[in-house]
């Protein structure tokens, strides 16, 4: 197993501290794994192994109908003798109500509590009034370029050619572990792509037309990194000859965004040192998850660039807006404990004469 320390650091801060870590991301993206990591980590660290609970609420030995009730009871029944409790819930989006039942656990019993989940009712603004004030939210991405280093340490790849491998093929660990051909990569994401698509947002919103909610989330596919808006979503669908209206778009969108597909990044004016509430952009959770659906071509790669700086500075825990300086450079404004300090970044995608794909960065 390879451990991705930034995470394992982080849930060794704040391990014993009565709040429940919650830890949420785009499915596969290896929260799962983590949580295993976690287990070993307490392990290491002389926690008795009957004193760490795991439980996955996706596996079959669940019943569907799983109650707050029934999953409170199932872990204080494990619970046999004195001493702190490590509960390492996976996937608990999956009970209803299920953080009425980690509340209780957490304030009738000696626990230090971890959950993750990868669907809205883990995000900030949807975990319920239960928690609130007693939880921190720790948002898991796909693979960094350093960690894909890492899964891929016996490569006879130079790391550049590493570096042009994760553009192309993203970040997803499920794929960073093999050694998989570009259309075989692209079929693994594709899949967790329509998972989401279908049971995190369909499913769950009960969307009837699901062709031109398909068609809606393509066209955001299309211009990952480009400013636009719900209008001109609506603008570009009746050139097609298709009706929606602004209301589902932002819904839509909204969706996107509590499934972990899409992040929101604001635009900032760096004159007016304001938020502007206009002209956003939105970012892909992986390079990976367009390509998949459009094919590989070397005209996107700068949008994948942007994608992979934002990132970054997402991991690296800045709050992150974006602005323009001048034409053909893009200025990220990222907002730390304290300061905020300007990032620029410029991308050169054009061709050499020698054919090969080149790259900037500032």
């Amino acid at each position: 197993m390879i451990i991705r320390r930034q995470y394992v650091d982080t849930l060794r801060k704040y391990r014993d501290m009565p709040l429940v870590k919650v830890l949420a991301g785009i499915r596969r993206c290896g929260k799962s794994t983590i949580l295993e990591m976690l287990e070993q980590d307490l392990l290491a660290s002389g926690v008795a192994a009957d004193h760490i609970i795991s439980m996955r609420y996706t596996s079959l030995d669940f019943s569907d109908g799983m109650t707050e009730r029934d999953m409170y009871n199932g872990i204080r029944d494990r619970m046999t003798d004195e001493g702190r409790y490590y509960l390492l819930l996976d996937e608990v989006q999956e009970i209803e109500g299920w953080e009425k039942a980690v509340n209780s656990l957490l304030e009738s019993a000696d626990t230090d509590i971890y959950v993750t989940g990868s669907n809205s009712r883990l995000m900030a603004g949807e975990i319920s009034t239960y928690l609130t004030g007693r939880y921190v939210s720790i948002p898991v991405f796909t693979l960094s370029f350093a960690e894909y280093l890492e899964f891929k340490y016996s490569s006879s790849l130079s790391r550049k050619e590493l570096l042009a491998e994760y553009i192309r093929l993203g970040g997803f660990p499920i794929v960073a572990r093999g050694d998989f051909d570009e259309r075989s990569a692209y079929q693994i994401v594709e899949g967790i792509y329509n998972s989401v698509i279908t049971s995190d947002i369909a499913r769950r919103h009960n969307i009837t037309n699901f062709e031109l909610f398909g068609r809606v989330v393509r066209y955001i596919v299309e211009n990952v990194g480009k400013t636009f808006s719900a209008n001109a979503i609506v603008r570009f669908l009746k050139s097609e000859g298709r009706t929606l209206s602004v209301e589902a778009v932002y819904n839509y969108l909204e969706w996107l965004e509590k499934a972990f597909v899409i992040y929101r990044c604001q635009r900032y004016d760096l004159q007016g040192k304001s938020v502007l509430k206009t002209q956003e952009k939105f970012y892909l959770a992986d390079a990976a998850l367009k390509y998949c659906v459009l094919g590989f071509n070397t005209k996107g790669v700068a949008a994948m660039l942007e994608n992979i700086v934002y990132f970054e500075l997402l991991r690296r825990g800045y709050a992150v807006y974006i602005g323009k300086m001048r034409p053909g450079r893009l200025t990220l404004w990222q907002s730390g404990a304290t300061n905020g300090s300007i990032f620029k970044y410029a991308a050169d995608c054009r061709r050499s004469r020698t054919g090969s794909l080149r790259t900037c960065w500032k």
